[in-house]
């Protein structure tokens, strides 16, 4: 089964075409694989052919623990996007339907630093003195999400203080329980508290801040 049909390719070969650094994409699965790794596996392997600056890396979530671990990977399947080093970027789950643009969009930011956050929000992150984790979760159909996962992905790639996961509510119905997601996207914060919709980028750092104060 081929996921990436002949346009996608073309599509992909253009907006691949100015790639400066190379990107790791980090693949965690298992011997018996989980739910959509297989799928998740197969779609990162077409993508790589399509660019050489474009290299999947496939481990073993019991067997490379050291490195799951390392890495705060704790579910799969999972996606490390890494450039020269590692910026704190996940997907948890598959990268499908509107979600494969949040992929697409995660590499061109490790590959060419294309940071697109306004001076205001840059200097509330340079000034952060606390850890910040943002999770937002998403479903494949859902149009509003990539917004949501490229915005927390762009802030994870400037700061280092910042952590983003893409989480496919779906594929993870008990994290989509515990944080009471009914509705997506949904950004949690701090696993604290959360955000709802394809917000503005000044309203989210308005609430990172609130949490942040308390």
């Amino acid at each position: 089964m081929s996921f990436l049909n002949q346009k996608i390719k073309n599509d992909l070969t253009e907006a691949f075409k100015n790639l400066k650094q190379n990107v790791i994409l980090k693949f965690f699965t298992q011997d018996v694989e989980c739910r959509f790794c297989k799928e998740t596996r197969e779609l990162l392997e077409e993508l790589q052919a399509v660019s050489d600056k474009v290299k999947v890396e496939i481990y073993d979530f019991v067997k490379d623990a050291a490195m799951a671990k390392e890495l705060g990977v704790s579910r799969i399947p999972a996606i490390a996007v890494m450039g020269a080093k590692d910026y704190g970027i996940r997907f948890y789950g598959i990268p499908s339907g509107y979600e494969f643009s949040s992929l697409v969009e995660a590499i061109r930011l490790v590959a060419n630093s294309e940071v697109k956050l306004s001076p205001e929000s840059k200097a509330f992150l340079d000034g952060l003195t606390s850890d910040v984790h943002l999770q937002v979760f998403v479903t494949p159909t859902c149009p509003y999400c990539p917004p949501a996962v490229i915005l927390a992905h762009q802030m994870a790639f400037y700061s280092p203080r910042v952590k983003s996961d893409m989480i496919e509510a779906t594929e993870f119905p008990q994290l989509a329980q515990k944080y009471n997601v009914y509705g997506v996207p949904r950004t949690m914060i701090n696993e604290s508290e959360f955000i709802e919709g394809a917000v503005p980028e000044k309203q989210l750092i308005e609430k990172i801040s609130s949490v942040l104060k308390k």
